[in-house]
């Protein structure tokens, strides 16, 4: 079983939806991926930054789950990053209500000597020198690295994302963020584009309507499963990818057809992501929810028919 290295923030969030709203509660791209990672057991640390005002009983929920968080570093005087955000009733937008960057402003990111060797290394979304700075401290090669990034970085670091680009097997972004880098609407040629780029693999989540996997000249697409009721979709993408990577790990198969297993792995656990606010799902899932609704996935996937 393989290590998984995940950088990214560990946050506070206050979130707004059509079913309610929350104080500040715990959030961030780090946590997402944590939690969903620790649904496989594998050896799974976090680097990121918190402020002094970041509550013990957080790290404590982490640290049961078996997350290590030797990789957080704690400014006593700074203050946590934080987010606020308000959707809309199609729950697909929403607007940024507040970013308070905090401590993440000067985050210099330091990967803790037991996580060094990690084999997958998640680059949760954060600045493109910041990531390349997480994979100038690994002792080797990882045997995967996934990068996530935003359109943000597109506009404000192209060079440097460009240059992080280089360096990395897998990137996962949404079709707008896919369209954006390549300069491509059809999101075949997107993918062609970004190829070449550096990825070999290129993911595109299309929210409610699943994701796209693509490899020279290969495509697997995997649906999202049809939901009753989506409370809050805040780290959705994050604990699909903290899925993947932790699958992929676990299996230390790191082939198309095993990608395909990862993909549906991550988008079975965001779909319990959505259905309560911020973490909340993630800290209370246990085994026996997700076994049944991977089936679920499995007959939403199945079919048998004869190609004459």
């Amino acid at each position: 079983m393989g290590k998984l290295l995940a950088v990214g923030t560990v946050a506070f969030d206050k979130i707004e939806t059509p079913f309610g709203k929350t104080d500040k509660i715990l959030g961030g791209s780090g946590s997402f991926i944590g939690l969903s990672a620790s649904t496989l057991n594998v050896d799974v640390g976090i680097v990121s930054v918190v402020g002094g005002d970041f509550p013990k009983e957080h790290f404590k929920l982490m640290q049961n789950k078996g997350i290590n968080t030797e990789g957080i570093e704690i400014v006593k005087n700074g203050k946590t990053f934080f987010w606020s955000g308000k959707y809309h009733n199609d729950m697909n937008s929403r607007d940024t209500l507040v970013t308070e960057l905090n401590v993440l402003e000067n985050f210099n990111p330091i990967v803790p000597n037991s996580f060094k060797d990690a084999e997958v290394v998640m680059l949760g979304n954060l600045h493109p020198l910041t990531q390349i700075s997480v994979l100038n401290q690994m002792k080797e090669s990882p045997e995967l690295v996934v990068l996530d990034t935003m359109n943000f970085w597109m506009n404000v670091a192209l060079n440097d994302l460009h240059s992080v680009l280089k360096r990395v097997d897998v990137i996962t972004i949404n079709d707008e963020e896919a369209r954006q880098l390549s300069g491509q609407y059809s999101l075949v040629n997107a993918a062609k584009k970004i190829h070449t780029m550096g990825p070999k693999y290129v993911i595109i989540k299309k929210g409610e309507h699943g994701a796209l996997l693509f490899n020279e000249g290969k495509m697997f697409f995997a649906p999202a499963l049809p939901l009753a009721e989506v409370f809050d979709p805040t780290g959705a993408g994050d604990t699909f990818a903290g899925g993947f990577c932790a699958y992929l790990a676990k299996t230390e198969d790191y082939s198309f057809e095993n990608m395909k297993n990862a993909i549906i792995y991550g988008s079975n656990l965001a779909s319990f992501c959505v259905e309560k606010f911020g973490t909340e799902r993630m800290e209370k899932l246990t085994k026996d929810e997700i076994k049944p609704r991977l089936r679920m996935f499995k007959d939403l996937t199945t079919f048998n028919i004869e190609i004459e």
